[in-house]
């Protein structure tokens, strides 16, 4: 098997009504950081696309015209490998139901209507809890467990060759980055009077605490570059 490219998420949106599964599909595909694998309109077909396409992320409604989406939550945390991110997306306001999909493990719980920057908010929230966990090498201390199960990923140990000042010195330039575009990796390297390769280093740190985040910037000719914001 070839080694995966594209390091976008893949999500399979499970929604009964199409015209709403496309409105979510397009939420979901306007950030860089995710990719629509498969859409689902039955509980049926949703269990057939978790096995066919290996979603990272599952959009998960809970009326369904065969089952309900509690039902598809339980078989996705009995099947093998690893653990799936859910992220309910329902008009289901029934406490029992909510206390329900928590117990099975989803992330977020979005009551139908939502907009797109409620939805990019729990996409930012599953990046950075997603970054968080790869980051963490071993045991967990309380305060990551703690981290882990309030839902946030648990906050990765200064890297070696890293310094808390210099850290601080990055965060306080990036606290000044434009809103529409934030800062590359070469702005920050010029505030701080860092090298550019350390700069980056300290800026993906901050992603991995969740304290930064990370989109592509477009403008220029060549290949877009990443620009940094404080979360």
């Amino acid at each position: 098997m070839s080694p995966r490219t594209d390091e976008r998420v893949r999500t399979l949106v499970v929604e009964d009504d199409r015209t709403i599964a496309r409105l979510h599909r397009g939420f979901v595909e306007s950030h860089p950081g995710f990719v629509v694998v498969a859409e689902a309109h039955t509980g049926d077909e949703a269990l057939r696309a978790v096995t066919l396409f290996d979603p990272e992320l599952v959009l998960l409604d809970i009326y369904l015209p065969d089952t309900t989406g509690l039902h598809v939550l339980r078989q996705i945390r009995r099947r093998p490998g690893p653990p799936v991110d859910v992220i309910a997306t329902t008009a289901a306001r029934e406490l029992d139901t909510v206390r329900e999909a928590m117990a099975g493990g989803v992330q977020h719980y979005l009551v139908k209507p939502f907009t797109a920057a409620a939805l990019r908010e729990r996409l930012d929230e599953v990046l950075r809890f997603r970054a968080g966990v790869r980051a963490v090498h071993g045991e967990l201390d309380q305060a990551g467990v703690d981290a882990l199960v309030q839902g946030r990923g648990p906050t990765p140990t200064l890297p070696k060759g890293l310094s808390p000042r210099s850290l601080d010195r990055v965060a306080a330039a990036l606290a000044h980055a434009p809103a529409d575009a934030g800062l590359s990796a070469a702005e920050v390297a010029a505030a701080t009077g860092m090298a550019r390769v350390s700069a980056r280093r300290y800026l993906e740190h901050l992603v991995a605490c969740g304290r930064a985040s990370v989109d592509p910037r477009y403008g220029g000719t060549g290949r877009p570059e990443n620009g940094f914001r404080p979360v």
